[in-house]
């Protein structure tokens, strides 16, 4: 295992769980995923195991700061394939509050995860952001399968949410898992955006942003899969109520031509809100 070095690290007590809940259609498809070759490095940023997540703590169990949702700050997941060819990167930023750092690593671990080095940066822009550099345990490599990779969003979530439950109003996922539920719902609809651009010689780039929900990331690598579209992972962002995402797309080692491209946005758009659609509108 390789040595972890924690450049900052606050400790809190109690261990956590990892978070283990996925929706029941994306826990259906789990058993169907083939590992995912990794992607190399690509210029663009986005700006922004089955498992059951535990309901995080009320409010009135956790010491809070006497902020109110008003000043909140915005909560941001970014997972990382495409900066470190050896280890998957993940970046947590919630204004300058977070100081879990050592249970949110003892939760990725219990996942079967290698923290090979995990810190704290501050940022006058973003504010306190931990970062960790994941492998898998029983590899040494980075994760490379989207089960795995939601696992690790949907645990990253959960810790946010049991030690600061004030951001639970401001995450898709607090209607599932925390103690208040978002005051505005975002529609699928209009917040999803989708763009495809050349990416090399043998691939294309794939940027979508859309309402987040769990399984989410399992469901996009599922639909893409479906058209027969090679998928490898680049980036996901969590980002309050909204799901960014950057996928490395190709058709037989060729870049997406234009039809082929429409397909797939095609797709995609009624994959997102195929679950608020009526079975009789057909």
């Amino acid at each position: 295992m390789a040595e972890m070095a924690v450049t900052v690290a606050a400790a809190a007590a109690g261990t956590l769980r990892p978070c283990t809940g996925v929706s029941a259609r994306s826990v259906a498809v789990l058993g169907r995923w083939r590992p995912l070759a990794p992607a190399a490095p690509a210029k663009l940023r986005l700006s922004s195991p089955a498992v059951r997540v535990p309901r995080a703590t009320s409010p009135a169990a956790v010491e809070q700061d006497g902020s109110n949702t008003d000043t909140d700050p915005i909560p941001k997941i970014i997972i990382d394939q495409d900066s470190d060819p050896d280890a998957t990167i993940v970046e947590v930023t919630l204004g300058d509050r977070l100081g879990d750092l050592l249970d949110t690593m003892n939760a990725l671990k219990n996942l079967g995860l290698n923290v090979n080095k995990a810190s704290v940066c501050l940022d006058s822009a973003t504010g306190k952001c931990n970062t960790f550099a994941l492998t898998k345990a029983s590899t040494g490599r980075k994760i490379d399968d989207p089960e795995l990779l939601e696992a690790v969003r949907l645990t990253i979530i959960n810790t946010m949410i049991q030690y600061h439950p004030e951001s639970s109003s401001q995450l898709a996922m607090g209607a599932t898992f925390g103690p208040e539920a978002p005051a505005e719902q975002v529609d699928v609809d209009i917040a999803t955006h989708i763009d495809i651009y050349d990416d090399g010689p043998e691939r294309s780039l794939l940027v979508l942003e859309t309402a987040d929900r769990p399984g989410l990331l399992i469901d996009l690598v599922k639909a893409i899969s479906d058209i027969n579209v090679t998928v490898h992972f680049g980036e996901f962002d969590t980002e309050g109520l909204l799901a960014k995402a950057k996928f490395h797309v190709s058709y037989r080692g060729k870049p997406l031509i234009k039809a082929l491209q429409q397909v797939l946005s095609n797709s995609l758009r009624y994959y997102l809100r195929r679950p608020t659609t009526e079975e009789g509108s057909f």
